[in-house]
């Protein structure tokens, strides 16, 4: 049944005729639980029958009283507590809607897909999602699985934004229905290029990424940004995720006198590579980006994280807008860090873009998202017309007594 509301719906917003729906279902492609010899089909080929068949399943179908979303992240594995930030905006940020009378009327309901950051499993779920009646995807955080996915997401015309994807490619593809909330890594590759520029000109540099997507496009944007600073890295190397003995590379650093570490890559790794770094006596100050906005980073080196910098946004716990739903979400126990209240912000837009749509159309919704302008709890953010915000801004942070804050 389900079957024949969803087919008799798309022919009705695509503008094919009735009889032209009729004739492929009944003539073409029956469907087996329902008996062509039933006199109910009966007339005009069965499309009489049809027709009241669809009407009734319109006008008694609750289960589309509800808009679907879907939200992707690795809520398990090694970037899980990435995951968890996703999923604590995502719902927070839906609750709220809902509470304030949903979005045109209909309440916004949440499907959570475990990609645990791998590129396979992000394309799974992005073909999985294609058949679940979901009109759009607050994620992927990691490039490596956005960038896969947004290629099933573009074909089957679902809307995907992310709040935590940054690797340039994502929004370059000519994609109109891919965007994001959070900067880009050339963006950000620049900010720490000048912040090395200002403080170590004279430093010994090293570069070091871990192969993903997000570790070596955001080492490469800031291995370009220094050349064009005339700046050169004595060192140029790479470690596999999942590696958790740093010996050769510590020494290899040791030999070099390396004096300044780029890290391009997630918390797990640069925190094992940070305390094995102190552990063996180098004082190296380590530099990494956004991927380091966990409090977990800390868990791992303890002590030896201390001095630890990084790129991120300005802090959004303190902008005004975000007061509230940093009061509830710390109020549930939990204070959002990371990419929270860019996930946050990602519902609040998607359902400011359907509301100004009109429709829970993906097409229509993409089309909004382009066009307008949305206040959220990161602030006002408007798209350009590959799908990024043209308001990204990155500031440097220095990790000290197990918290990040901004370097003054």
């Amino acid at each position: 049944m389900r079957l024949v509301l969803a087919s008799f719906r798309k022919t009705l917003s695509s503008g094919r005729s009735f009889i032209n729906w009729c004739h492929v279902r009944v003539g073409g492609h029956p469907i087996k639980s329902i008996n062509k010899r039933d006199p109910r089909l009966r007339g005009d080929d069965g499309c009489h029958g049809w027709l009241l068949l669809a009407l009734l399943l319109l006008t008694a179908a609750p289960a589309y009283a509800d808009i679907t979303i879907a939200a992707v992240g690795p809520f398990t594995g090694q970037e899980a507590s990435t995951g968890e930030q996703l999923q604590r905006g995502v719902a927070a940020a839906v609750a709220a809607i809902n509470e304030s009378g949903g979005v045109l009327g209909q309440k916004l309901r949440v499907t959570y897909k475990d990609d645990v950051c791998d590129p396979k499993q992000a394309v799974a779920i992005a073909n999985k999602l294609s058949g679940e009646n979901v009109v759009a995807v607050v994620g992927h955080v990691c490039s490596g699985s956005a960038i896969p996915a947004s290629k099933v997401y573009n074909e089957e015309g679902i809307v995907l934004i992310s709040p935590a994807a940054t690797n340039t490619t994502l929004t370059q593809q000519g994609f109109d229905n891919i965007f994001r909330v959070c900067g880009r890594d050339d963006q950000q590759g620049v900010v720490i290029a000048d912040f090395l520029k200002q403080h170590h000109a004279t430093t010994s540099l090293a570069i070091v990424h871990d192969k993903s997507a997000y570790g070596q496009g955001l080492a490469d944007e800031v291995k370009k940004s220094l050349a064009v600073r005339g700046m050169q890295e004595k060192l140029y190397e790479s470690i596999s995720r999942g590696e958790r003995d740093f010996g050769a590379l510590i020494a290899r650093l040791k030999d070099n006198n390396i004096g300044v570490l780029f890290f391009g890559g997630y918390f797990t790794e640069a925190g094992l590579l940070m305390r094995q770094m102190r552990e063996r006596g180098l004082t190296t100050i380590l530099i990494s980006g956004d991927g380091l906005t966990s409090t977990e980073y800390w868990s791992i080196t303890g002590t030896a994280g201390e001095g630890t910098l990084m790129s991120f946004n300005p802090d959004p716990r303190k902008r005004l807008e975000a007061a509230e739903a940093v009061k509830r979400l710390r109020a549930s126990g939990y204070d959002p860090e990371g990419v929270t209240l860019y996930s946050y912000a990602a519902v609040e837009v998607l359902a400011d873009a359907i509301k100004k749509a009109g429709s829970a159309d993906s097409a229509k919704i993409a089309a909004a998202l382009r066009g307008g302008s949305f206040k959220s709890v990161i602030g006002d953010l408007t798209f350009d017309q590959k799908g990024d915000i043209t308001r990204p801004d990155y500031i440097i942070y220095r990790w000290t007594k197990g918290n990040y804050e901004p370097v003054q």
